[in-house]
């Protein structure tokens, strides 16, 4: 009988094209979204509620539904060790229990919204725009309440077409959230115009992003579970076998990683309540920030970690350790060679980056500045938030979902710690709230290195590191050269012309990443050499 993992593999640049490609055309499209939403409302009352209210069904469907988070990795970790037939009765008991969970939680939001809301906006000193901001926020918390439920089935469904060698459609499926949400703002703006960011048709606007999103979950869903059913990996069929040993296996590494991933939401609960005390405007603006960086780093993350947790689990036993090893170094110093040069660049050019992205419509100058503050912090966190996962997909491929757990309920204390410090005692205002979460993170990737040492019986730490602090070091240069060239041609050629702002950025990134490329290529360090190298084949081939 033929197991999941025997079934004929793509090669790593084959699955890692696929996952690119899709990833980078989700992430387009979410970036458009991000833009429409800004264009057409600014940071005013309508998306500061809307950060609010989908801080809930938005990290769930993140979270949850999302590629690489813990019931994508649970699903993949025990269908890689089974034979392929027995997928489609688990999947299908694991959908009836997991949405019958979830169904309760979103009955639970519905109930609660107000609750929520006002947890959240407490800092915000009272006015009319902030009772304006809550009642738009509980209205659309309500509204989008079932993405509970859709975000579960979701995130199940991506381990099950992952396992079955389907990457294309996962990757590419958010878009049509995406898409669902520009859609709703088009329609609202045909019947308003240009008084869609006033005040008053604030509560409609609020209505139009919630429906919208709430919509594209389902679109999501729907193409999802069709291309399930087509590969045999489950059906929409009401199961309860609950006792079944690979039911169990599942709930032992979805419990506690879905808890230990949870516990993040108490960072954003924290990072929300003291954004508070700044104003409303940092709740929307830490978001445009954030999309920035995610864009980058969700392609990149899902080309490293989607081929990465199989191997993983592949090589759990304790006589595969030594390759485990070497596969946990590889993608560390992937997400270094990744994420170090694109942090720097993200540092260097974010005014110009804010710039063009964003500032038009009600999006103004004021907004970029802070926007772009925030950019600069995210960006020195980026490799710590990917080495962080690479490390904890490690726990959940040896069956250990609760080290990464103990983890985090370390970390929202610390959390809250540094928010506090930050905000309240050394009056870092905004960006203290970003630094405190690249904070937490750093202390999670310390924790964690620490323990799996401990638990495969060491690990060359100091080895590693030593290539990683070169191409930390190589893109500080390339940043300095990024913002350099940026400096430079802004003086010979200050314009406000869109075309000619994008390419003062494209040639001042091209010289950061081409300085970085040089020092990559002379520390020469095998890993990194062979990812470039099965790339670049990929893309002559194609």
């Amino acid at each position: 009988m033929t197991k999941q993992q025997d079934k004929p593999s793509r090669s790593f640049a084959g699955i890692a094209g696929i996952i690119a490609a899709a990833t980078l055309i989700s992430k387009v499209f979410g970036l458009v979204r991000q833009l429409v939403i800004s264009a057409a409302f600014g940071l005013g009352p309508a998306a500061a509620a809307f950060q609010y209210a989908y801080t809930i069904p938005g990290f769930l469907l993140i979270l949850l539904g999302g590629i690489n988070g813990p019931f994508y990795s649970a699903v993949v970790s025990v269908l890689a060790k089974r034979k392929k037939e027995e997928a489609a009765p688990l999947l299908e008991t694991i959908m009836t229990l997991i949405g019958g969970i979830l169904f309760i939680v979103s009955i639970v939001i519905v109930i609660t919204a107000p609750l929520f809301v006002d947890l959240f906006t407490m800092p915000v000193e009272e006015g009319a725009t902030k009772q304006l901001v809550q009642e738009i926020a509980i209205r659309q918390l309500r509204i989008m309440a079932p993405m509970a439920v859709l975000a579960g089935l979701i995130g199940i469904g991506f381990g099950a077409l992952n396992t079955a060698n389907v990457y294309w459609l996962p990757s590419i499926s958010p878009l049509f959230s995406s898409t669902a949400l520009v859609a709703a703002v088009g329609i609202l703006y045909l019947q308003v115009g240009n008084k869609i960011s006033t005040p008053e048709y604030a509560m409609l606007g609020g209505t139009f992003l919630a429906v919208g999103t709430l919509v594209g979950a389902l679109l999501q869903w729907f193409m999802q579970i069709a291309a399930q059913t087509k590969a045999g990996m489950g059906r929409i069929r009401l199961r309860f076998d609950f006792n079944q040993p690979a039911v169990k296996e599942v709930l032992r590494i979805m419990g506690p990683a879905t808890f230990s991933s949870g516990m993040l939401q108490f960072n954003l609960y924290t990072d929300l309540y003291f954004a508070g005390f700044i104003g409303t405007q940092v709740a929307p603006a830490l978001a445009n920030a954030g999309l920035l960086v995610q864009t980058p780093l969700g392609i990149i993350s899902n080309v490293i970690l989607v081929r990465l947790l199989p191997v993983f689990a592949r090589l759990a036993d304790p006589q595969n350790w030594e390759d485990l090893k070497l596969k946990i170094r590889e993608g560390l110093l992937l997400s270094a060679f990744t994420m170090l040069p694109l942090g720097a660049l993200m540092v260097a050019l974010a005014n110009p980056i804010v710039k063009i992205v964003y500032e038009r419509g009600a999006f103004n100058p004021e907004a970029t500045q802070l926007v772009a503050s925030l950019l600069v912090v995210n960006g020195i966190g980026m490799f710590i938030y990917l080495g962080r996962d690479v490390l904890v997909r490690v726990f959940y491929a040896l069956g250990d979902g609760n080290t990464p757990f103990r983890i985090s309920m370390i970390n929202i204390f610390l959390n809250g710690l540094f928010d506090y410090l930050f905000i309240k005692v050394f009056n870092l205002g905004a960006p203290g709230l970003v630094l405190a979460t690249v904070g937490v993170n750093c202390s999670s990737v310390f924790m964690l290195l620490f323990l799996l040492n401990r638990k495969l019986n060491g690990l060359p730490i100091v080895k590693w590191s030593l290539p990683i602090l070169g191409l930390a070091a190589g893109s500080v240069v390339a940043g300095a050269a990024s913002f350099a060239t940026s400096l430079g041609m802004a003086k010979i050629i200050n314009s406000d012309n869109l075309l000619i702002q994008l390419l003062q950025l494209s040639i001042s990134g091209f010289a950061g990443l081409a300085v970085f490329g040089v020092v990559a290529s002379m520390m020469n360090i095998p890993e990194v050499n062979d990812f470039a190298a099965q790339m670049r084949r990929r893309f002559l081939k194609r």
